[in-house]
């Protein structure tokens, strides 16, 4: 018979090395319905879990091999197993208990256990499990939705683009230069939402883990100049200077600033940064500054990317969530907040980094690190 609560049947592993003490809690667990698995020792356990994994782990602290608090590290560690609550069983003193809590346990009970007391807190921890696996399942199924939504939004948008530029370019009949305005103003708000449906679709991909990389040599001085070739329009309406600095490059080097890549995300985040540095920038202009560093002389293992603006800069509360999905700057240029979220993701989909400093007044400086060999 299993125990049927919240519409789930839920099982139970429970690890001992004492055959009395695991036919105890089965014949405790089993006469209220919950299904019981056993193990005998730590790695038993740890696979039994990797193959099907329980509801809930009963776990005895002293084992031979590895003890409970390694057994619950481990599985804390492996980024395979979903989250499952771990009920620590210990019979010795405070300390012990302490060590079990930090090693990621959830709760712990004494031998000898009151039976009662047993059960109420497997209910509990039970009612943890479906809390978080119902939380789980909510955040799927609204990432379904978004991404559907977004999907299916695409295609209305670029039909509007097309028959917009059809009567930008006089195809159907003449049109006076007030509408042709008109019709550029539509087409400039229609393709900033194409962008931004494009950009929440591939948050999506990459969160659903459904985002694939194409990885080839990337030579991220020229995907460099080609951002700023076709940004530089933007710059020169504003009257801001635009510029690449691959000084500190050594000039000799046949595979200076090339990694090993996907060349369409990469010049996807540094199109974002330069075109954000350009939005929050009236004065001065944007420097793109490209450099190697190495542990070992000769043998560069990074490359950085600088890209640093003289523009409004960024409140310090705002630097801390920057790369956060949805969170939007106090600037009222700011945009949808998934920008540099995205650009979080791709670099660290190529094993980087990305990071920001910023002052009020003074600008912005932000810093991508990518190993050459990901």
């Amino acid at each position: 018979m299993s125990v049927v609560e919240n519409n789930k049947i839920y099982r139970i592993l429970a690890v001992d090395d004492t055959q009395d003490n695991l036919i105890l809690v089965q014949a405790i667990l089993e006469s209220e319905g919950y299904e019981i698995d056993l193990a005998s020792d730590g790695i038993k356990a740890l696979r039994q879990i990797e193959q099907s994994p329980p509801d809930l782990i009963l776990l005895d602290v002293m084992m031979p091999g590895i003890d409970g608090y390694e057994v619950t590290r481990r599985i804390r560690k492996n980024p395979a197993i979903s989250y499952i609550p771990i009920l620590l069983i210990t019979a010795f003193h405070q300390s012990s208990v302490v060590e079990g809590l930090d090693a990621g346990a959830d709760d712990f009970i004494r031998k000898p256990f009151d039976t009662d007391e047993l059960l109420a807190r497997v209910r509990s921890l039970l009612r943890l499990k479906h809390s978080l696996d119902e939380q789980q399942k909510m955040a799927r199924q609204r990432e379904d939705f978004v991404s559907r939504l977004t999907h299916d939004l695409r295609t209305p948008l670029v039909a509007a683009d097309r028959m917009l530029n059809l009567f930008e370019m006089e195809t159907f009949c003449k049109i006076s230069p007030e509408m042709k305005q008109a019709i550029a103003v539509m087409i400039r708000s229609n393709q900033n939402l194409m962008e931004m449906v494009n950009t929440l679709l591939e948050v999506y991909r990459f969160e659903a883990g459904k985002k694939t990389l194409n990885w080839e040599e990337c030579d991220l001085c020229e995907i460099s100049q080609e951002v700023v070739s076709e940004l530089s329009p933007l710059t020169n309406e504003k009257g801001l200077t635009l510029e690449i600095d691959t000084r500190e490059l050594d000039p000799l080097s046949q595979n200076a600033a090339i990694i090993m890549g996907d060349r369409l995300e990469l010049r996807r985040v540094l199109n974002n940064l330069i075109a954000n540095a350009i939005k929050f920038t009236d004065t001065g202009g944007i420097t793109i500054r490209i450099y190697e560093t190495s542990s070992n002389p000769g043998y560069p293992d990074l490359v950085i990317i600088e890209v640093q603006d003289t523009g409004y800069g960024i409140a310090p509360e705002d630097q801390a969530t920057i790369f956060e999905r949805f969170r939007q700057g106090r600037n009222k240029r700011s945009g949808s907040g998934l920008g540099l979220h995205l650009s979080h993701r791709i670099v660290e989909g190529h094993a980087g980094t990305i990071k920001v400093a910023s002052e009020l007044g003074k600008g912005s400086l932000f810093t991508v690190q990518i190993p050459k060999n990901t």
